[in-house]
């Protein structure tokens, strides 16, 4: 099932989801839903916030940008219960977007190196190290795990220069080819 995306503005974005045990209802349905409304919105990685679903689960997939990033070729991955423990390395500059801000992208500064526990969709638990771009995505993902938005990780000048833009987007003043949820619609 693909879902509408959550836009800015909308309360379920800055809320904290909440870990989910193995019995969870759905689950397998869940993971399937979120990589089908991903691909569908042509995005790398899908938070279940962006979705209206407050659990701590997303997805990724690097295929999209493979050809430009070769590391990421087969990295394909579901993030459960996910806990960053450590953040290190150089801070690195890069240009991103998001599926629940679209059209707009911005310069974001994050650690290239990162340190994350977690379940698979088999409920394998994984303590790994990730770096670069991988690093990257699953920082930007997890961030809506825990109601943040790469909005808030630029600068605070630049973030008043976006005011603007950010309050038309909360507005419906985008274009996007998928179904989208704006800040006082009710999820489904």
């Amino acid at each position: 099932m693909t879902y509408p995306i959550v836009i800015y503005g909308h309360t379920m974005l800055r809320k904290v989801a909440v870990e989910i045990s193995k019995d969870h209802p759905g689950f397998n349905q869940m993971i399937e839903d979120l990589f089908e409304t991903m691909y569908h919105s042509e995005g790398m990685g899908l938070a279940a916030p962006q979705i209206g679903k407050s659990i701590r689960i997303f997805v990724i997939d690097g295929a999209p940008v493979a050809e430009d990033e070769p590391s990421l070729a087969g990295f394909k991955k579901v993030f459960v219960n996910a806990s960053i423990s450590e953040r290190c390395g150089e801070l690195q500059p890069m240009n991103e977007g998001c599926l629940s801000i679209p059209g707009l992208r911005e310069e974001v500064m994050r650690e290239s190196h990162i340190r994350i526990s977690y379940y698979d969709e088999n409920w394998q638990y994984h303590d790994e190290v990730f770096d670069g771009y991988k690093a990257r995505i699953i920082q930007h993902e997890y961030d809506h795990l825990e109601g943040i938005l790469f909005t808030d990780k630029v600068s605070p000048l630049r973030r008043r220069l976006l005011k603007g833009k950010l309050t038309a987007i909360s507005k419906g003043q985008f274009e996007a080819n998928y179904k989208t949820i704006l800040p006082g619609q009710k999820i489904r």
